[in-house]
């Protein structure tokens, strides 16, 4: 079945949402089952160590360059049509709001994706924390929080009218994206070699970074298909976490990719996990834990709608298409995760474990 028959039998909308849909679960399904996460990446390089789950967020990462850029060259996908490529970004968004997700992420013991994806696996912990972001979320996004969010983003804007494409800004040949990609892949396969880390879980982590590009190419077929204008985009959780919990709030919200891609990742990541049999209930562990990830969860609802994106949004799928923001975001969640760990003793815990 091509887009046009799905388009005839459902419409627009309900197609994007279906997309949003599939995108989620292939994203769920492989990030429960590879225990992908930014947030342990980070501590892990924090503390010393380059061991599997740097090798985890580094194969996701490089797949996703890869089957994208590759796409790319191939004619099947043109990033300068992406919503994140073509608006105005924020390079004062990208390092406020990028320290702080990365912060909010150590805090919360988890990004948002993550959360999303424990949460399906009946951790309460999760749960709260991802309620907390949703509504930081949207209180940033259009509500108390807006002006500040504004006034931030608005200190330093990339010029042109349009986010900054890395590759061209550095002259770089159209091929070198999926170079990159194939040199980071080469790394994070050497270093799942040192790490032992076995074949099924590679897998699963490559699959995170395929439904980014999944998620890219349904969503730019639908655009080139739709009559009315649809928007080029891809896993994130910053703007469709809102975007979900509104939907299910007000009477007149409508179907988008957004609202099918959240509950997809609850959707594969409890399927995953019930298949495995993994799904156990988990709460917080003390009053301590609980401030923490509140803190945390809030620190990421506003410095994940601030930056652009979140671990994911920012941190792979808009560098998965070079977005200059996108880079400068995730680099800066790395300093806030990591320079978070150390102010809360991680090398003195790992040195005493």
């Amino acid at each position: 079945m091509d887009i046009i028959t799905i388009l005839d039998s459902i419409g627009e909308r309900p197609t994007a949402a279906l997309f949003g849909l599939l995108t989620g679960v292939v994203f769920g399904v492989a990030a429960q089952r590879s225990r992908f996460c930014l947030r342990a990446a980070v501590v892990e390089f924090a503390r010393g160590s380059l061991g599997d789950k740097v090798a985890v967020w580094l194969l996701t990462f490089s797949t996703a360059l890869v089957w994208v850029q590759g796409a790319r060259l191939l004619g099947f996908f043109d990033p300068a049509n992406a919503r994140m490529m073509a608006v105005p970004g924020s390079w004062s968004g990208a390092i406020i709001g990028g320290l702080m997700f990365g912060a909010g992420m150590v805090l919360a013991r988890g990004c948002s994706g993550r959360l999303l994806v424990l949460a399906a696996t009946g951790n309460l912990r999760s749960v709260v924390s991802g309620l907390i972001f949703a509504v930081v979320a949207q209180m940033s996004l259009s509500g108390l929080l807006t002006p500040l969010r504004d006034r931030l983003a608005g200190l330093w804007i990339t010029g042109g009218g349009r986010n900054m494409d890395l590759l061209a800004a550095m002259h770089l040949p159209r091929e070198a994206g999926l170079v990159i990609g194939l040199a980071i892949a080469l790394l994070a396969l050497e270093l799942a070699r040192r790490n032992r880390i076995g074949a099924r879980r590679l897998v699963f982590a490559s699959g995170v970074g395929f439904a980014v590009a999944l998620g890219w190419g349904l969503t730019y077929a639908l655009s080139n298909a739709a009559f009315d204008p649809v928007q080029v985009e891809s896993a994130t959780f910053t703007g469709p976490s809102a975007h979900t919990l509104m939907f299910f709030l007000e009477r007149d919200a409508v179907l988008e990719f957004d609202v099918g891609l959240v509950p997809g990742v609850f959707l594969g990541a409890f399927l995953a996990a019930t298949w495995a049999g993994e799904l156990k209930f988990q709460g917080f562990e003390g009053p301590t834990p609980m401030r923490n990830a509140m803190i945390g969860a809030a620190l990421m609802g506003f410095g994940g709608m601030l930056a652009g994106g979140c671990a994911i949004g920012a941190g792979v799928t808009g560098g998965s298409i070079f977005v200059g923001t996108a880079w400068l975001a995730l680099f800066c969640m790395w300093i806030g995760g990591m320079t978070t760990d150390v102010l809360m003793g991680g090398r003195r815990q790992a040195a005493a474990a």
